[in-house]
C-alpha cells in the first residue's frame, strides 16, 4: 500500500511541473495570449499606416491634383503666372527701456 501511495505522489508532483513549470503550462500560455493582444494592435496599427500610404499612392497615379498639391505643400513650388506672398509674423514689441534706480545707484564722490 505504501509504494502506491509514492507512486501516486510522484504522478502528481509530475503532473504539477507539467501544469505550472514546462512547456506548455499555463504561466506560459499567459504569456502567449498576452504577446498575441500586443501584435495584434501592432498590425491594427500598421494596417491603418498601410491604408493611408495607399490611398496617397492611389491619389498620386490617378491624377494630378494629389500631385500639385504635394508639390506646393513640401516643396514650396507655385504654377506659372501665380503670385507667391509669403507672410512674416509680427515680432513682439521691443521692452521698455529700463529705468535707472537713483536710490540703488552708488554716491558720487563730492568734489
Amino acid at each position: 500500500m505504501r509504494w502506491l501511495l509514492f507512486a501516486l505522489l510522484a504522478v502528481l508532483a509530475a503532473l504539477q511541473y507539467r501544469l505550472w513549470i514546462a512547456e506548455g503550462s499555463l504561466a506560459e500560455q499567459c504569456r502567449l495570449e498576452r504577446q498575441v493582444r500586443q501584435q495584434t494592435l501592432v498590425n491594427t496599427r500598421l494596417r491603418e499606416r498601410n491604408a493611408v500610404l495607399e490611398r496617397e499612392v492611389l491619389d498620386l497615379k490617378s491624377g494630378n491634383r494629389g500631385l500639385e498639391q504635394r508639390a506646393r505643400e513640401q516643396l514650396g513650388l507655385i504654377r506659372e503666372g501665380e503670385t507667391f506672398y509669403q507672410f512674416a509674423d509680427e515680432l513682439p514689441a521691443p521692452p521698455p527701456p529700463a529705468t535707472v534706480d537713483e536710490s540703488a545707484a552708488p554716491e558720487a564722490a563730492a568734489p
